[in-house]
């Protein structure tokens, strides 16, 4: 069964949310930008898609806070290089607290707005 999925738009993605995204995504390796955006998309099926507009910006804002670090390397079987970015000690830090920050919100969330099950326990 083929269901049609509408992605968020984005307002809808809360403050945070994609640095958190970005910051996980990287914790299964390096990856250039292109390959970011597409790692949350796919796994999200295809509810979120990063434009560049938002993903560059914040890829940069990390950089400059430490979270990340990036290099500019030869692509598999390319010749044009292509700029990877890669988690640092700081991003991991980062990484753990707005995943924490996440569950917290998302519990809260779910008590509000599904309060029968948490009646049920």
């Amino acid at each position: 069964m083929t269901t049609l999925k509408r992605p968020l738009g984005r307002t809808e993605l809360l403050q945070g949310t994609l640095d958190m995204l970005i910051l996980r995504t990287l914790r299964f390796g390096p990856a250039h930008g292109h390959q970011i955006a597409k790692h949350i998309q796919r796994t999200t099926d295809e509810v979120l898609q990063v434009e560049h507009g938002s993903l560059y910006p914040a890829l940069h804002r990390m950089e400059r806070k430490g979270w990340i670090t990036s290099k500019w390397e030869a692509a598999k079987g390319q010749k044009r290089e292509l700029k990877y970015y890669r988690l640092t000690q700081a991003g991991r830090k980062q990484l753990a607290h707005q995943e924490s920050k996440w569950k917290r919100l998302a519990g809260a969330i779910a008590l509000v707005m599904w309060p029968a099950s948490r009646e049920e326990s």
